[in-house]
């Protein structure tokens, strides 16, 4: 908009008179300047510059050029880059600034915008070119400090900088650009540098920009002297900053009789939001979203008549959905945009009126406490393009919405919804489509055809099978298709796999989906990434479109070589997942151009021979799953440059070979290592006490010998008791798509692997409790020595097991220290010595296991250790004391001898005596059974207490018989 109104006054500026009209023809010097200037430039497509100097002399005719009417001087050079969402392609320059600008002196137009001027410094010469009334280098990739001699440029107008790398040192250059009405310095580092002062002076500044500035929370005190009222502001962007307290809204407020539109979001403001916003009575646009704001939606935002666009979205603001519209009534014929979502609103829909917002476009009200059906007559809106009102607790049908005919983007995932055909069938604009997770049934016949074209189909957990659904087909424009967990379970036809040559994202994993893939190399050319895990599939893996980012296609059937896909490891590719199949033969060595994969899992497959050596080129790689295959030879050392390693799992293969000791040097973020069921030999090397942040380690079931080496005290995630994420988690590329206008968008996604560890006797697989787990697993090995006690500093360690070795010497005597201590065994060594008092401390013990070895003395007490039984110990034949027999200094317990003189003591027993006790049993008696002969109700109520006593003391017994046998089953 700015640009066209500046060419307007340009061309306005420099035509000519009503006389003839003079051929005006560039200037040589210009022209030779700007053939200079494209000597310098890569134009990465060919498009931008591709009409300078070729067949048009006229440089004025030029692509981004103008010039004067008058006088053929070049006035405007406008070279921005640009995205065509229609193809998918950028269009960007890059190389270096040519100081041969300098030679448009009358050059008042400068825009280089969204280009790719990478490491570069903005060039000092700019400040030079004293005509520029308008300047725009943001979005580019320029570092450095931004030049002081920008300070000469007194005729801007506007000077856009924003979302580069740059940094300052002062703006005092700023307050001598006086004529200045649009600033934007986004990005750019601004604690230290006192720049509302500078502001102060710009008389006609309109528009500022300050996103990501790192503005300090607190401001100072002095900002509030200044003369603001001066400034027109009518714009300004301070998002994403630091701001904590009140002291920006007694800056911000000073300018609310001007202000059009203002954007604070993601700030940590917290608390209300203030009331003086509702001031602001020239409002259009009001963006507080991601602030931390509690309570309830100001009154006074029933004075805000204008405005358009309102977004309060993620914050935790409370009330009622059916006040809130009473208070925003004010603003019913401009609102157009009202964003709501992810807070805690409640009440119903069929209780707000929305019929009077006679302009809304956007509606987002998803993620909030909204209950009750959906309103049969949700009101005639024949405006609003967005619905979004998903993660709520609707229920009900939803009906018919021909109420909402220029509805393009519908969003209803995760409510209890109940969808059929004749709900959405008259929205024929309709091109976003998200159901899923809803407790629905689609009811669409089969010979439906819907009117709309949709380019964003979500269906995920929607009940949409047993049969393939065939209205799919009609959507040729689709580029997001998800489909998972729908419960189908039928062959996938053939049309669809080339019904929709825009698909960029599909997603039909989680059902029962069988056939045989075709050759999809040129097919779903666009397509970016495919999931088609945990279904029925087989037959070999075909052909794929080498673009792709993402491909997973776990827990199927498919058999065979994966040599096809050679093809798709190329530069896109981020992540591959071919776990739990049958798939066979050698692991191709092709991964050279598989720089940027994060996640490679191949485990669960018949894979043979040796671990490729072109895994070296994967520097990238976070998580490498090899389980369960049948490898052989020894872990390659190409393998040392995958230095972004967190996970490697190669368990349950036939690898040999020592253990190398570049794991330790070279691959120091290994979170979950298990080398498990190999043959592994040799001894531990000391450099794996470098892996500090590993918190798995599986060593368990291959030949290794030697010592435990004492730096294992090193462990740093061990020595931590607390784990920072239950889940160990893995970013990559291209995981999540959404839609926005025309173009998919992918936000970076989070990986959860998987290991099997051995807890509690028995191998599980672990995924999102995975960070939990700290543990040394180095059983059934040949290890001998000591036991180090060093190990007792790992006092975050949840398991250790050292069961099945040769170790000699005695108990990790300091064991106390290892309260986090869950599962203990060190069975069938040759240990020696008395078990340490402190292990009966150890309150999280829960599995313990010291059979086998040969300890002496008495068993510890302690409520914890009471609760193991005899198998924990058996097969040491000098331990004693429970649970095991007594120790023979404990004795067995004795009783007094009889009395000789018994009989005297009996004396006190007369014939008096026994009188006394016939006659008490007597009078007892009857006076009990007597009343209930006589009084029926009294004979009920006793009998019916004494079968409750009965039901008590069975149930006594049989709860307290089940817990001993627990007790002895554990």
């Amino acid at each position: 908009m700015l640009f066209v109104a500046f060419t307007c006054l340009l061309f306005s500026s420099s035509s000519g008179g009503a006389g003839a009209v003079k051929l005006i023809r560039c200037k040589d010097n210009e022209r030779q300047a700007l053939l200079n200037f494209k000597k310098e430039i890569v134009d990465h497509k060919g498009r931008l510059l591709s009409s300078w100097g070729s067949q048009e002399e006229d440089c004025c005719k030029w692509r981004g050029i103008r010039c004067s009417n008058t006088t053929g001087h070049v006035i405007l050079l406008d070279l921005h880059g640009w995205d065509d969402y229609a193809t998918g392609n950028s269009f960007s320059l890059s190389g270096k600034v040519s100081p041969s600008l300098l030679e448009l002196n009358h050059l008042k137009y400068l825009d280089l915008s969204y280009n790719e001027f990478q490491s570069i410094p903005i060039p000092e010469f700019i400040g030079s070119l004293s005509k520029l009334q308008h300047l725009n280098l943001s979005n580019n990739l320029f570092v450095g400090r931004v030049p002081h001699q920008l300070g000469n440029l007194t005729n801007l107008h506007s000077l856009h900088l924003g979302f580069n790398f740059l940094t300052v040192e002062n703006l005092e250059w700023l307050s001598d650009l006086r004529l200045l009405r649009h600033l934007d310095l986004s990005s750019i580092d601004l604690q230290k540098v006192d720049l509302l002062q500078s502001i102060d002076r710009l008389s006609f500044l309109s528009s500022l920009h300050l996103s990501e500035c790192n503005l300090p929370g607190i401001i100072s005190p002095s900002l509030h002297l200044i003369n603001s009222s001066s400034i027109p502001l009518s714009i300004i962007d301070l998002s994403y900053n630091s701001f904590t307290n009140s002291s920006i809204y007694n800056w911000l407020f000073n300018f609310s009789s001007s202000l059009v539109d203002v954007d604070m979001s993601d700030n940590p403001l917290g608390g209300s939001i203030p009331d003086a916003f509702g001031n602001m009575m020239s409002l259009k646009s009001l963006r507080l979203s991601n602030c931390a704001f509690e309570g309830e939606i100001p009154k006074s935002f029933m004075n805000l008549s204008r405005i358009r666009s309102l977004d309060l979205y993620s914050n935790n603001l409370t009330g009622q959905l059916p006040e809130l519209f009473q208070t925003l009534f004010a603003s019913k014929n401009s609102l157009e945009i009202l964003e709501l979502s992810w807070n805690k609103f409640s009440g119903s829909l069929s209780n707000s009126d929305l019929t009077s917002f006679s302009s809304l476009r956007q509606l987002g009200i998803g993620n909030n406490k909204l209950n009750g059906p959906f309103p049969k007559r949700f009101g005639q809106s024949s405006t609003l393009e967005y619905l979004d009102l998903s993660g709520n607790e609707l229920n009900g049908s939803l009906p018919d919405l021909a109420s909402f005919p220029l509805l393009r983007y519908l969003y209803l995932s995760k409510n209890s919804l109940k969808v059929g055909p004749e709900s959405i069938r008259k929205l024929s604009k309709l091109k976003t489509l998200d159901l899923s997770f809803n407790l629905l049934t689609l009811e669409f016949s089969s010979d439906w055809t819907p009117h709309f074209q949709l380019d964003y189909i979500a269906l995920s957990n929607c009940k949409l099978g047993p049969h393939f659904p065939k209205w799919i087909r009609s959507q040729s424009n689709i580029s997001f298709l998800d489909m998972s967990s729908a419960e189908i379970s039928d062959t996938a036809p053939n049309w669809f796999w080339d019904f929709s040559p825009k698909l960029k994202y599909l997603n039909i994993s989680y059902n029962q989906i069988q056939g045989m893939l075709p050759d999809l190399s040129h097919k779903f050319i666009k397509l970016d990434r495919i999931d088609l895990s945990s279904n029925r599939f087989k037959g070999l893996i075909p052909l794929l479109p080498h673009n792709m980012s993402s491909l997973t296609l776990s827990n199927n059937m498919f058999s065979g070589s994966i040599t096809s896909l050679c093809t798709v490891v190329t530069k896109f590719l981020s992540f591959l997942d071919l776990s739990d199949n049958l798939l066979s033969g050698e692991v191709p060595d092709c991964w050279i151009n598989g720089n940027n994969l994060v996640i490679l899992d191949l485990a669960n497959n018949n894979f043979s021979w040796k671990i490729p050596a072109s895994f070296s080129f994967l520097h990238h790689l976070k998580l490498l799953n090899l389980r369960n295959n049948s490898l052989i030879g020894e872990l390659p050392s190409s393998l040392k440059n995958c230095s972004s390693l967190r996970v490697i799992d190669v368990s349950e293969n036939k690898l040999s070979g020592k253990l190398p000791a570049w794991i330790g040097t070279d691959l120091t973020l290994l979170a979950v290592l298990s080398f498990r069921r190999n043959d592994f030999h040799g001894s531990i090397p000391p450099s794996m006490c470098l892996l500090n942040l590993t918190q798995v380690l599986d060593l368990s079931q291959n030949k290794i010998s030697g010592n435990i080496p004492q730096c294992f005290k090193k462990f740093y995630s061990l020595i931590q008791t607390k784990s920072s994420s239950t889940i160990i988690s893995i970013g990559f590329s291209n995981d999540i798509g959404y839609f926005v206008g025309n173009q998919i968008y992918f936000q970076s996604g989070k990986y959860v692997p998987s290991a099997l560890v051995q807890w509690k006797g028995k191998v599980s697989k672990y995924g999102t409790t995975l960070g939990l787990l700290k543990c040394i697993d180095l059983s059934s090995n040949k290890l001998v020595g000591q036991i180090p006690q060093e190990l007792a500093s790992l006092v975050g360690l949840r398991s250790l097991n050292l069961s099945r070795n040769n170790l000699t010497g005695h108990f990790i005597q300091n064991i106390s220290q290892m309260k986090e201590l869950e599962i203990l065994d060190l069975s069938r060594n040759i240990l020696s010595g008395a078990i340490p008092i402190g292990l009966g401390r150890l309150n999280s013990l829960s599995v313990l296991d010291l059979s086998s070895n040969k300890f002496s003395g008495k068993i510890p007490r302690s409520t914890q250790l009471d609760t193991f039984n005899a198998s924990v110990y058996v097969g040491n034949d000098k331990l004693c004391g429970l649970p095991l027999p007594l120790c023979p200094e404990d004795g067995s317990t004795s009783f007094p001898p009889p009395n000789d003189h018994g009989k005297a003591e009996d004396t006190f027993v007369t014939t008096g005596f026994y009188v006394s006790v016939v006659l008490g049993f007597t009078i007892g008696f009857w006076g009990f059974i007597g009343p209930l002969l006589l009084r029926s109700s009294w004979k009920f109520a006793y009998f019916k207490l004494l079968d409750q006593i009965q039901d008590w003391i069975y149930v006594t017994i049989a709860v307290n018989t089940a817990r001993v046998q627990r007790k002895f089953r554990g």
